[in-house]
């Protein structure tokens, strides 16, 4: 069974990949979807000589069962909902609500602890590529695709190591281009996909951000809503 050593291994087969298939674009910036997409991203930016930054995306867990994505919410007020699940789960406005509420609250101390006053990128007009360490559900990377958008971007790629082929299908349908190094099926979870996927932690994220933000910037431009699935 084909795994990855890591996330940093991970990265360099996804930027080889992307090397590959991308022409070169001056203007690309490469958003990392904290915390696990930050490794896999640092690594693509620095091959593609790109500038690196963030896009912070929280998963509105299913009460009870959190790690089932019943939508994500992103920066900007976007949120993205899978109807299905709210559904299947019978899940209250109220609770939503207070998901929704909490998740908020921890998209905010992540902006705080990652970015600190480092003013956005501007995305007006730039390729975007979005990364992180793997698509379950696909509820997170939407709700990217979505705030992206949202910033008039010339266009939006999603690239990852591992996500499942009928969520991979159903990004292609906002994003312009998918890339998946991996598309097992049947797909449980990301985890099982690397050899190590421990948790990726604020001071990892930190070190890693600090790093790529010393970089002199690439030469030229740059290498800164509700929806449903």
């Amino acid at each position: 069974m084909k795994e990855f050593r890591n996330r940093v291994a991970a990265g360099r087969e996804l930027a080889a990949e992307l090397n590959r298939q991308l022409s070169e674009r001056a203007d690309t910036l490469v958003l990392a979807l904290p915390r696990g997409g930050v490794p896999v991203a640092l690594e693509v930016a620095q091959a593609l000589n790109a500038e690196l930054d963030l896009l912070i995306v929280r998963k509105l867990g299913l009460p009870g069962h959190e790690e089932l994505a019943m939508g994500a919410i992103a920066s900007d007020g976007v949120r993205v909902l899978n109807d299905d699940v709210l559904l299947i789960g019978s899940v209250s406005d109220e609770a939503l609500a207070e998901v929704t509420r909490r998740e908020q609250r921890e998209l905010e101390r992540r902006e705080r602890a990652y970015r600190g006053a480092r003013p956005y990128p501007s995305l007006q007009g730039r390729r975007v590529i979005l990364i992180d360490d793997g698509i379950a559900t696909g509820a997170t990377m939407a709700a990217a695709i979505a705030a992206v958008r949202s910033r008039g971007p010339f266009e939006v790629i999603v690239a990852v190591p591992v996500a499942p082929p009928d969520v991979v299908s159903r990004l292609r349908s906002s994003a312009d281009q998918v890339f998946a190094l991996l598309t097992p099926e049947p797909f449980y979870a990301i985890g099982p996909w690397y050899r190590d996927f421990s948790q990726t932690e604020d001071e990892e994220v930190q070190v890693l951000l600090s790093l790529a933000w010393q970089r002199p910037p690439p030469s030229g431009p740059g290498r800164q809503n509700e929806a449903r699935l």
